[in-house]
């Protein structure tokens, strides 16, 4: 497939990309920023007119998309007030999922986040692991992934054969990042991601499962990896940061409390890297 990549110059952006050449798959990147060359086109996706123009063909680069992964976002609160925050992420989404389909691209994969279902989880979540049924937007970060949610369910009825897929990334870790799990062993590390992470390879590995499993229709999939990113075990955790909250009997002993069943069960991810 011919698959176009917003954000490609992020860390999630530059895994997915690698990912998808490794499969065999063309990809373009379009970001504000990036290396010049064959598959990468520099785009200002809050214009509307240079997203269509983008996805619909660009000189030298190519001359239509099979597909579209839509990682680009400023990636987190606090970088820029935060109304920015919201008004860039949900202009620049709208304008890539309205492109898209105005572009007949049916296939799509969305960047959505842990923080359209909770965080920073100052509120115990209703049940753990936090599966995809529990939507709760707790800033304008979150605010912005909550209403792009909306916006693509609403989307894939426009056209009966749109499939998007939203997936619900945790933290995002590099290869080259690890030292963080030192911290591993402290009682509140990464409490607010109720204790989930993710490899940005692993990131990478997910959308492209996402992609050769897209069906029509809007589907939500969390992305973490499968164990926690602490030391002790999950249940010890779940009743020292959430007391009150019901805790599932299967939960594994170092499973996430973010859960990943769905998509392990429906779409086969199975994450290959792990902290430990």
């Amino acid at each position: 497939m011919r698959i176009g990549v917003t954000g490609s110059g992020g860390k999630l952006g530059r895994a997915t990309v690698e990912r998808l050449r490794a499969d065999g798959h063309d990809v373009i990147g379009f970001d504000l920023a990036g290396t010049p060359g064959r598959g990468f086109t520099r785009v200002d996706l809050t214009d509307f007119g240079q997203t269509l123009d983008a996805f619909l063909s660009v000189t030298a680069r190519h001359d239509g998309l099979d597909a579209l992964v839509h990682l680009a976002a400023i990636p987190v609160n606090g970088l820029v007030p935060d109304a920015a925050t919201f008004h860039n992420n949900i202009t620049v989404s709208f304008n890539a999922l309205f492109a898209a389909h105005r572009a007949g691209i049916r296939t799509i994969v969305l960047a959505s986040s842990i923080t359209a279902m909770g965080f920073p989880f100052e509120e115990a979540p209703p049940s753990l692991p936090v599966d995809e049924a529990y939507t709760s937007a707790n800033n304008t970060y979150g605010l912005g992934k909550v209403a792009e949610e909306a916006i693509a369910a609403q989307l894939v009825r426009w056209h009966p054969e749109t499939s998007i897929t939203a997936l619900r990334f945790t933290n995002v870790v590099a290869a080259d990042e690890y030292a963080t799990f030192e911290r591993a062993a402290e009682p509140d590390y990464r409490r607010d991601l109720v204790g989930s992470w993710i490899d940005a390879r692993d990131g990478g590995l997910a959308v492209a499962v996402a992609l050769a499993a897209a069906q029509p229709g809007f589907e939500v999939y969390n992305v973490a990896a499968p164990g926690s990113g602490n030391t002790q075990p999950s249940r010890e955790v779940a009743a020292r940061w959430f007391p009150e909250t019901p805790v599932a009997d299967d939960l594994g002993e170092f499973e996430s409390l973010m859960s990943t069943r769905k998509i392990r069960e429906r779409l086969g991810f199975v994450a290959e890297h792990d902290w430990r």
